[in-house]
């Protein structure tokens, strides 16, 4: 089981304070929490990818390579990679570069995203973000398994023996999730190629991601890629730690009642009774997180959101340091007793790398324009 944090990249006015952090400060604090979820024992760490204010990380192979030098075990990802708008081909080279610079420690999950206006920015119509999603990831899928790509589709250009470079570390892509807060289409996809699939279940009572879990498990074992309990699957969450539960509640709120995202609606008590958001001491986070099994099966990835609404630093920091010590062991331990044998463990790119034979040397030589033959001694 893989426990990590995930951002956003939000700039929001501290409302206890009246504080707005400046974009530098934010990205700064993105960088910093990453290096303590390293440092706490957690697993991941994944970046949003937003192109509008009040988000920063627009670029998040910048942000996860600058990470990648700093730490050691920790595993980089997206909380979204933005499939629909980017280029396959530009997403195919980032991350098979990041990739190589982190020495296998990254994967991504693939979103449509939440905001609209995105689309035309980057001259696409968004009413078309299903048929994007799927055939700009086909693209992808075969960029990192076929050394040539001769590719034909609607949204973009033709492709005619195309190398995409640099080829996938040891000839493996990095694993995929596909990220999903409503969509049974993307539910679909991710069955479809034996990906995983991440359910961001912040904002949803329990029975819609159930059913999307659901829905993924039983079409994942129609495409014969195993069992449906063998399914890879991912859960979002958001969670705020005291050790006293009142305590929690009251120095939250102000940041719950002004939050971009659900602020201004229900209330946190609905919020917390209907939805997956914790707050409260460490063992309620215990309870609450291995309840989720008991309605979408064992699980290969939790990650919790921790930096959202305008929290400072500071208590960001000191929320990851109950995670790590009081919370991940606990819930590592639980969980892993309840797995089943038969049931994987999150991918990893050495788990990758064994399933596929080992390491190969995916290098690419070019070809003679004028001979069409390779350098004595390369291969193709």
């Amino acid at each position: 089981m893989q426990f990590g944090i995930f951002t956003v990249g939000d700039v929001t006015v501290d409302p206890t304070t009246g504080r707005e952090p400046t974009e530098h400060e934010r990205i700064k604090a993105m960088v910093a929490i990453a290096l303590k979820a390293e440092e706490v024992g957690l697993d991941v760490f994944a970046t949003g990818e937003h192109h509008n204010p009040p988000f920063v990380p627009s670029s998040p192979t910048t942000m996860l390579g600058y990470i990648a030098a700093r730490t050691e075990r920790l595993l980089l990802s997206t909380a979204t990679t933005l499939i629909t708008t980017n280029d396959p081909v530009k997403i195919a080279e980032d991350y098979a570069m990041l990739q190589h610079l982190s020495d296998g420690r990254v994967d991504l999950m693939m979103g449509r995203g939440n905001t609209g206006p995105v689309y035309p920015w980057f001259g696409k119509d968004i009413r078309a973000g299903i048929p994007l999603a799927i055939e700009n990831y086909d693209l992808l899928h075969r960029l990192w398994r076929e050394d040539v790509v001769d590719w034909k589709g609607k949204y973009r250009t033709p492709l005619q023996s195309f190398t995409s470079t640099p080829r996938p570390l040891d000839g493996v892509p990095p694993f995929v999730w596909h990220g999903s807060i409503r969509s049974p289409e993307i539910a679909e996809q991710a069955a479809y190629y034996g990906d995983g699939f991440f359910a961001n279940h912040i904002f949803w009572p329990k029975e819609h991601t159930q059913r999307m879990i659901a829905l993924y498990r039983q079409r994942f074992a129609h495409y014969g890629h195993g069992s449906a309990d063998q399914a890879i699957v991912g859960l979002g969450g958001q969670v705020f730690m005291r050790r006293n539960s009142q305590d929690a509640v009251r120095e939250f709120r102000p940041y719950f009642d002004n939050a971009p995202v659900y602020g201004h609606g229900p209330s946190l008590e609905e919020f917390t009774r209907e939805t997956p958001l914790t707050v409260g001491s460490p063992q309620q986070v215990i309870d609450r997180t291995l309840g989720f099994r008991e309605y979408v099966g064992d699980y290969q990835r939790q990650l919790f959101l921790m930096d959202h609404a305008g929290l400072p630093l500071k208590t960001v920091l000191g929320q990851l340091d109950l995670l790590g010590e009081e919370v991940v062991p606990v819930l590592r331990k639980e969980f892993d007793a309840l797995r089943p044998a038969h049931v994987p463990a999150a991918p990893t790119h050495a788990s990758l790398v064994a399933a596929a034979g080992g390491a190969k040397d995916s290098t690419v030589h070019a070809v003679d324009d004028v001979t069409g033959k390779t350098p004595e001694g390369a291969t193709r």
